[in-house]
């Protein structure tokens, strides 16, 4: 004898089915508007279709509980073959090859099954995922047209690099100092190539001709050294613009902060806590010098081509790794030797060139939470002084206006780390 369903498992049972049905549709109203130029009828599917095969995954999953798990197997493979079926002819008549509409039904499919699960909420959100995917092939195509070979293969390489090599890297210590340990070295390099292409893979999508402004914030995030470099000698051969330039140089180092907060964050979660006041503020009065430059100024978004080399080049990797090797030793190294002032001196030598491996070094040194407060010191440190080189190359290269204005960006933007230090000992104290 069958037992009675109640009222509300009845209840729940059609709003998990007008879930899947809805998730159906989303689908297909992102389908059938990629395909509206086609007449009704010669789509292979559209919104009514996407949504009863959301439909019907949700019925065969409600089947296979109270029948056979098979139920949901046969209707996926029945939809399957309908599908290729369709596509074939299609392909047939058109010549056009593609299956995105073909994969997208099936994972409508799998949605509305999961839809009857306890994983309804789970199912709505890969819904969303696989229609704002869906919907971005212009954009992502156009940005693959934007790489050259040689970027992409850089990335191939080291990702096949990484993923072979750092499983079978040994994780320990090979020197007195605990510092050298070459997976954690080459897991650092990874992370940060990985931040960094972001930058660089901002910049070539966006273009040269986006804006100066533009570059210097997603150029930030690769190297913001590179970024004043380029655009102190843009600066020094262009007629007028220095304050947009001065801009760029400024944007560019506000976002070393957001980077520093970023990097500390991920190994040592204590140290981005004690940063994370001074990098906002030092961040928030950037960004903010950057607005009151460029506001109601003709030319803001002007040409600038900055040369970014690109993080994911082996060699680049290579040569960063070696870096931050060097500075994590030299940092332990002096430490034992000179006590905290080997820190503060290895933190200085490190930002005049670079301000990611003397953070990961620290970040490292400050899992021993008595080392907090010096590792903290010491990368603000790291972080004054690459500030100071930055401000050195703008005044020995364009000099002049844009000089004036960077120093007076950078004074700025040091001051309110110097007012964000304060503020966060206090509250630490408090």
């Amino acid at each position: 004898m069958i037992e009675p369903v109640s009222p509300d498992l009845y209840l729940q049972l059609f709003k998990n089915l007008a879930l899947a049905l809805a998730l159906g549709f989303l689908i297909g109203l992102e389908r059938g508007w990629s395909k509206r130029e086609l007449e009704p009828g010669r789509r292979i599917a559209g919104v009514r279709t996407f949504g009863l095969i959301s439909f019907l995954g949700a019925l065969t999953m409600l089947l296979s509980r109270e029948i056979n798990f098979w139920v949901i197997a046969l209707a996926f493979g029945g939809l399957g073959l309908l599908i290729t079926i369709a596509t074939a002819m299609e392909s047939l008549k058109t010549g056009e090859y593609g299956i995105t509409t073909e994969v997208a039904a099936f994972i409508a499919f799998v949605l509305g099954a999961l839809a009857m699960t306890p994983y309804a909420i789970l199912a709505a959100a890969a819904a969303v995922i696989t229609t704002v995917v869906l919907g971005a092939k212009p954009v992502l195509h156009a940005w693959i047209l934007k790489l050259k070979p040689q970027e992409l293969h850089a990335v191939f390489k080291l990702l096949l690099i990484s993923v072979v090599m750092l499983p079978i890297l040994p994780d320990q210590s090979y020197d007195p100092w605990k510092a050298f340990n070459p997976y954690q070295i080459w897991w650092m390099v990874v992370l940060i190539s990985a931040i960094s292409f972001a930058g660089y893979f901002a910049v070539r999508i966006i273009g040269a001709g986006k804006g100066i402004l533009l570059t210097g914030m997603f150029g930030g995030l690769a190297s913001s050294t590179a970024v004043t470099l380029s655009l102190s000698r843009l600066a020094k051969t262009s007629q007028g613009g220095q304050q947009v330039f001065a801009a760029g140089v400024i944007a560019a180092s506000s976002t070393m902060f957001p980077r520093i907060l970023l990097v500390s964050g991920i190994f040592c979660p204590p140290l981005a806590e004690r940063l994370f006041w001074p990098t906002l503020l030092a961040a928030g009065t950037g960004y903010a010098t950057v607005w009151w430059l460029i506001r109601k100024r003709p030319g803001s978004h002007g040409y600038a081509q900055v040369k970014l080399e690109n993080p994911f080049e082996f060699g680049t990797a290579l040569r960063f790794g070696a870096l931050l090797a060097i500075v994590i030793w030299l940092t332990k190294f002096l430490q034992q030797l000179i006590g905290e002032a080997g820190i503060y001196l290895t933190a200085a030598v490190s930002g005049i060139t670079d301000v990611d491996a003397i953070t990961l070094s620290l970040s490292r040194l400050a899992e021993n939470p008595e080392m907090l407060q010096a590792a903290t010191i010491g990368v603000i440190i790291a972080a004054v002084v690459n500030t100071f080189v930055k401000w050195g190359m703008t005044a020995a290269i364009a000099g002049g206006a844009m000089a004036r204005y960077v120093g007076l960006g950078f004074g700025l933007t040091l001051f309110a780390g110097a007012l964000g230090m304060a503020i966060g000992h206090w509250i630490i104290q408090g």
